[in-house]
């Protein structure tokens, strides 16, 4: 039996293949757990700073397998990743199709490259069901309530161009290249300080909807601690001596 997840480092960068191309890349459990136990290295491994996630074959994800729902329940692991994602960046990689919970598995990332012409939404409403993974929570976020209430109850696909002319999708690709322009974005942010990386991912994600105030107290938890890192003085001595500079992530 194939792998359910291949990994490729690439320098500072994990990437990470859902590899179900026969199910369209559908997350039953031996593939939910494989993808908690390869986000889990990625957010253990101090030599990675980012990871970008895609799929085999000719699509990103289907989302749920509903064959494998059928028999032995909700998949293993998935309800994990759409909730806790990753500590390090991540972005998604999609290509052929992102719809249901396949774009809810892109949603679950922080940035999102997809190929120009292909559908994305949330379908879920014409089969009985609603997104329960995910996009109702982060959808509005990233598009508005109007829309992201206009997608959830017409249950119709929008092309990937008007999703990113919405800011659903961060960079579009020609058809063939998510991947390796992923990559390319994902070596411009892994340059940076890991540290501040998952720093700022936190405070961005943990602090919408906060009022000024909770912000400001969110952020002073941890930042003497970045300030005061070995890598934030390397990064002032690196800029001193002229020099790239030497992260240890810490």
């Amino acid at each position: 039996m194939a792998d359910e997840i291949l990994t490729e480092a690439r320098g500072r960068t994990l990437l990470i293949t859902l590899n179900r191309p026969e199910a369209r890349n559908a997350v039953n459990s031996a593939l939910g757990m494989e993808l908690v136990s390869t986000i889990k290295r990625l957010d253990d491994d101090d030599a990675l700073s980012i990871g970008v996630l895609t799929g085999a074959g000719k699509g990103f994800s289907a989302g749920m397998d509903l064959k494998a729902f059928a028999s032995e329940g909700p998949p293993k692991g998935f309800s994990e990743f759409l909730t806790q994602g990753s500590a390090k960046p991540l972005i998604a990689a999609v290509e052929g199709f992102a719809l249901a919970g396949g774009l809810e598995i892109a949603l679950a990332c922080d940035l999102i490259v997809a190929a120009r012409g292909i559908p994305i939404g949330i379908p879920e409403a014409k089969r009985g069901l609603f997104a329960a993974g995910g996009a109702l929570l982060r959808l509005p976020q990233r598009i508005g309530l109007g829309k992201a209430m206009e997608l959830a109850l017409t249950a119709e696909p929008i092309p990937s161009e008007q999703a990113h002319a919405l800011g659903l999708v961060d960079r579009l690709s020609d058809p063939g290249e998510s991947v390796s322009d992923a990559l390319a974005l994902a070596d411009q942010i892994a340059r940076n300080a890991p540290l501040s990386l998952q720093f700022s991912k936190r405070v961005l994600r943990q602090t919408q909807g906060r009022t000024d105030e909770e912000f400001w107290a969110f952020q002073s938890k941890d930042t003497a601690s970045i300030f005061g890192s070995e890598d934030a003085r390397e990064g002032a001595v690196a800029f001193a001596e002229k020099r790239e500079p030497v992260w240890k992530g810490r």
